[in-house]
Parts: C-alpha cells; sequence; structure tokens
C-alpha cells in the first residue's frame, strides 16, 4: 500500500470514483486549473476533462444549488467549497433544499451530492476560514455528516460518501492535510459511515473526538500515558449516522468520558453526546462527562487562535479532573 498524506489520499478516492463511474463529476471554485485552494483535485481536469472537473464562479449558493440540478439529473456530483465557513452563504441550499428533496418527493427523488469542504483551525487562515460549523448542519436532517481524521479514513469515507444515494456534506480538517502520511488501500476502499474507530486503547477513561481533535487526543494520550493514566481514544468518523453503540460501550468500560472539538462549546455536538451519554449510561459513570472545546466567542486572527481551540494542555487537564473525580 502507498505512504499517502491526506490530501494525497482524497486525490485518489476521486480518481477512483470517477474512473469507475462516469456519473461522477466535480465543480467548484478554482478545482480545475489551480486544483483547488489546497490542491486536492490537482491533475484531475487534465486526466478526465473540463466537463467532468468544473471551475465555477465564487458563489457557494449556486455551486450546491447546481449540484442539486445535476444529482436529479442522473449524476453524482462532488461539490467542492473553499472552506466550510463559507457554506453560510449556501445554507438555504443545504437545508431547505438539499436535505429535503427525498421527503418533499416522498422518495421519488434521491439527492447524491457529495460537498466537500476544509475546515479547523491550526493554519492561521483569515476570518471565516477556520470556523467548526459542524453541529450546524447536524441540525439539517437528511444531510449526512462525515469527519474523516487519518489520511485511510478519508479515502474510504469519501468512496462511501460518493456512492450513497443521499447528501453528504463531507468536512476536512485542514491542518491534516499534509501533517503526516499512512498506508492507504489501493482501489475502491471503502469504509462504512456510522462506524467509529478505537484509535487508541486504554482504560481510565475515553476521548471522545472526531477530525484534527483525534491527533490532538492521541497526543494527549501519550502524555497521560507517562502519568500512569491509560487514555483510550474514540474517533467517531461520521456524526450523522452516529455510532451510538460505540459511544456507550466506551462510556462504560471506563467510566469516564471527556469529548473534544474545536467548535464553540454551547451548542457543540459534544453537547450532543453528553446528553446521550447520561440518558442511556448514566449510572456506569464515575463523574460527569466533560468537555473540551473553542470558546464561545467568534473566532479570532490566526495568531490568537492557540489560545480559543482546544489544547494539548486543555485535554490533559480535563482528563486529570476526571480520573480524580
Amino acid at each position: 500500500m502507498a505512504q499517502l498524506t491526506m490530501v494525497e489520499a482524497l486525490r485518489d478516492g476521486l480518481r477512483v470514483a470517477m474512473a469507475d463511474d462516469p456519473r461522477v463529476l466535480c465543480l467548484g471554485l478554482d478545482i480545475g486549473t489551480l486544483g483547488g485552494v489546497f490542491r486536492v483535485t490537482r491533475g484531475l481536469q487534465a486526466e478526465f476533462g473540463a466537463d467532468r472537473v468544473v471551475d465555477t464562479p465564487l458563489a457557494e449558493a449556486s455551486i450546491i444549488g447546481a449540484a442539486i440540478g445535476l444529482a436529479l439529473a442522473g449524476l453524482r456530483p462532488v461539490a467542492e467549497l473553499q472552506f466550510l465557513g463559507f457554506s453560510h452563504q449556501g445554507f438555504h441550499q443545504l437545508g431547505a433544499q438539499l436535505g429535503r428533496f427525498r421527503t418533499r418527493s416522498r422518495g421519488r427523488f434521491a439527492v447524491p451530492v457529495v460537498v466537500r469542504a476544509p475546515f479547523g483551525g491550526g493554519i492561521r487562515s483569515p476570518e471565516f476560514h477556520s470556523d467548526a460549523l459542524e453541529a450546524q448542519i447536524v441540525q439539517m436532517p437528511g444531510i449526512k455528516v462525515v469527519m474523516p481524521a487519518t489520511p485511510a479514513d478519508a479515502k474510504g469515507l469519501l468512496l462511501t460518501a460518493i456512492r450513497d444515494p443521499d447528501p453528504v456534506l463531507f468536512c476536512e480538517p485542514d491542518r491534516l492535510y499534509r501533517l503526516g502520511r499512512e498506508e492507504v488501500p489501493p482501489g475502491p476502499h471503502l469504509v462504512p459511515f456510522g462506524v467509529a474507530r478505537l484509535a487508541r486503547a486504554g482504560d481510565d477513561l475515553t476521548l471522545v473526538a472526531w477530525s484534527a481533535a483525534v491527533e490532538l487526543c492521541l497526543r494527549a494520550a501519550d502524555r497521560l500515558a507517562g502519568e500512569g493514566i491509560g487514555a483510550a481514544v474514540l474517533d467517531l468518523r461520521t456524526l450523522v449516522p452516529l455510532d451510538v453503540e460505540a459511544i456507550l460501550r466506551e462510556a462504560r468500560r471506563t467510566s469516564r468520558v471527556v469529548v473534544v472539538h474545536e467548535a464553540p462549546l454551547t451548542g457543540g455536538f459534544g453537547a450532543e453526546i453528553a446528553a446521550t451519554i447520561q440518558e442511556e449510561a448514566f449510572h456506569a459513570l464515575d463523574g460527569p462527562v466533560r468537555r473540551v472545546a473553542a470558546w464561545d466567542v467568534p473566532y479570532p486572527p490566526g495568531r490568537l487562535e492557540d489560545h480559543y481551540l482546544p489544547s494539548l494542555e486543555r485535554v490533559v487537564r480535563a482528563a486529570r479532573a476526571a480520573v480524580r473525580d
């Protein structure tokens, strides 16, 4: 198996999907000639042609709306937004249109659209580029929400998303695009939705995370191991559908849970996880479910984001407190 970065794994997944199915096409701002802002689609227009890798205007609502029309016409579009924060300009197409078509048509029309969007901190990007909006999309029923944390999962989940009959928001952690390499299976490698990954075993507590927060939790687990604390790390992979069984299994096994995410604390998806554990596994807990998240303020300038985002120290402190409960 090849050693690939996440960017290379995503590009390989798109190439496999487009080679296997002529209905698959990509559209988005600067994805053709330039290869996208992070070069995920670099070389695909030369390989598959400008009618299958389509440069669009800077208009998120139009990109998503065009993808909806293409899907209703029988194609399988993969739309790229330059950043997830820009999806606010297309929310009326996401929730009111994309997520509702199957219900609105009483099941007559499927809308197999994948919306790819990088997000998250760590790259010192300007305003609106780093916002973690996944919980807002979860509030749009009908859209699956996918959050890969590794190159192999990025490829496998993307190929699953493209084959899915329903719309998928595919959130890509830009901080991890080129952070490291790992072995990625060749060809049509598929990772199923709704199946969490135990990224690290541990018996004293469980750190629950998704996307770039998984990498942060793994570093925190390394630090905690040096203190004699065994921290498991559960990578959710997808928020919709959610692997509730895996979350409850870990909560019952370790009796202590810390949820880590980059979105602001209030109303973040971590609250949904905490509520689910409280409802289904309350008597197995030795203490409250703790959350480590961004602060409830607008995303700051890049030079301040280290103070805004969950940090290694904050995760380690929360884990120590959970173990002491």
